[in-house]
Order: C-alpha cells, then sequence, then structure tokens
C-alpha cells in the first residue's frame, strides 16, 4: 500500500458536506485550512497517490512475522517504528509512508489496528499490541451474505472496513456522529441561517451516491474529498479524527486515507454502518 504523496498533518478534521448535510465543523471552525500536499479550498484535488494492499487472508498464510522488543511512542523515530509500519500495512491498515517516523498517520493505523484486536487504542505500541501483530485478529464480518465489494461501518468499535472482491483491502480509524444534539447559526446561499440536528450516523443498508474532489464546504464547515453514502451523510477527511465519535453524523476518515479511498471506491458501492458507540 504505497502512497506516493503524504500529508503532513495526520490524524486530521474537516467537516462538512455539501447541500444540506449533517456532518461537519461548527461554523466557527469552517474558515479555510491550509494542509501540506492538500488543496485549498475551492480547488479540486489531483492527488498522485496508488495503494496496493494485500489481502489480509494472504497476510496470515505467509511467513510469521516476530516482533521486534521494546516500546514505541508517538513521535519515535528508526528501525522499529520502519517494521510496525510495514507490518501495518501488509494486514491491510494505512500507516502513510514507511518513513520510519512514528507520526499521525502511523498512529491512526496504530488506533485502528489496536480496536479490531480488542485492545484499548492509544498511541502507545507494547508488548500486547506486538504480540496481537504477530497473530492478528481479522476485522469482525458485519455482513457476511455482503456484495464482495462493500463498506462496513462499525460505530462500536469506530473503524471502516473495505472489501474489494470478498477480501479486505483496508482497514481504517473513524470518528463518526457525536450524538449530541447541535444548532449552530450560518451563512448558507447567502442568508444566515439556523441549522439544528441529532449528530447521530444512522445505522442501515445504504449505496455510495455522489461525491466531491478537495475541500467542500456545507452549512456546518469543510470536508474533503467527501463520498455521500445517506442524502447529506458522507464518508470523508477531516482534519481531526478523535478516538470518541464527533462529527455531526458524518464519518470522518483520516486524510491520508480520504486521500486513496475515491480511487478505490465507486458509485453504487453498499455502505453498511452497524452498532452503536458507548462512551
Amino acid at each position: 500500500m504505497g502512497v506516493g504523496r503524504r500529508l503532513a498533518a495526520a490524524v486530521v478534521l474537516t467537516a462538512g458536506a455539501v447541500l444540506v448535510s449533517g456532518c461537519g465543523l461548527g461554523a466557527q471552525q469552517a474558515g479555510p485550512v491550509a494542509l501540506a500536499g492538500a488543496p485549498a479550498p475551492g480547488r479540486a484535488a489531483t492527488p498522485a497517490v496508488t495503494i496496493n494492499v494485500t489481502p489480509v487472508s494472504r497476510v496470515l498464510a505467509a511467513e510469521p512475522f516476530v516482533a521486534p522488543h521494546g516500546t514505541l511512542r508517538f513521535g519515535a523515530k528508526g528501525v522499529t517504528v520502519k517494521v510496525l509500519q510495514a507490518r501495518l500495512r501488509e494486514l491491510g491498515y494505512m500507516p502513510g509512508k514507511i518513513d520510519s517516523r512514528y507520526g499521525g498517520t502511523t498512529q491512526s493505523a496504530v488506533w485502528a489496528f489496536q480496536k479490531v484486536q480488542g485492545i484499548s487504542p492509544t498511541s502507545t505500541v507494547n508488548s500486547r499490541t506486538w504480540r496481537a501483530l504477530e497473530a492478528p485478529k481479522a476485522p469482525q464480518v458485519l455482513v457476511p451474505t455482503g456484495k464482495p465489494d462493500r463498506v462496513e461501518v462499525n460505530l462500536t468499535k469506530q473503524i471502516a472496513v473495505l472489501y474489494r472482491a470478498g477480501q479486505v483491502k483496508l482497514i481504517t480509524h473513524i470518528s463518526s456522529g457525536s450524538g449530541i444534539p447541535y444548532c449552530e447559526t450560518a451563512t448558507w446561499q447567502g442568508k444566515t441561517q439556523r441549522f439544528c440536528g441529532d449528530a447521530r450516523t444512522p445505522t442501515g443498508d445504504f449505496k455510495t451516491t455522489w461525491r466531491r474532489s478537495g475541500w467542500h464546504k456545507s452549512y456546518l464547515g469543510q470536508l474533503y474529498n467527501p463520498i455521500f453514502f445517506n442524502g447529506g451523510i458522507a464518508l470523508h477527511g477531516a482534519l481531526s479524527v478523535p478516538l470518541a465519535p464527533a462529527s455531526h453524523g458524518c464519518v470522518r476518515l483520516p486524510m491520508h486515507v480520504a486521500q486513496v479511498l475515491p480511487s478505490l471506491l465507486g458509485t453504487g458501492v453498499p455502505v453498511h454502518v452497524r452498532g452503536k458507540f458507548q462512551r
């Protein structure tokens, strides 16, 4: 899963959708955002990114992985970080560029991996996480009878899994709707309006519909490379993707994941949303 270009910000948050989308930042945070490697608001994104993920089933059948010793923390550098990044990439997670630096993109992949393994997510990689990397569990299949190409969003674990041809292609950390009712005042279509909602990501079975490239603005803020699947609710990149649900209803993705997802996920692909986050 090579990433030709890496965004400088790793675990990231933009928000909003288009038209009358129910996901995004508050109006006070909806201004232009500058990201190294990311387009400015209103400018189409043309990321030259390729991704080649080895299906989990193939990895588990490969030569056993032997974990190194030691503890890694955010900000670490060196060969052990490179081993971690390579292993996460093998398993279908997205640590960003294999650069021996433990930054935000790697942290989001560690979080996703830990959540799938039943480990409380933390930026620290210790013996328990290393052992899990030696004998990893595959993510829980939410829809066993689902189409070979589909997305499964697990609200309980706050992860999303992309399947291609029945194989796990990508596993990512997400942040869904906070469930906290909101009312926002914003200027939309030339008028000052007040918008209220329940900040919930509805469960159910949907399909991907329309999308936009680069930053896209809505009445609640901005989102990056949105792929809509339920009215104004989308999978989209964000400049903050915290461990707890925090959006107005959309499914926030780390920016480096949102950068490549449009090339992997077509229109009309099933999106299954299940579960409920317990605070």
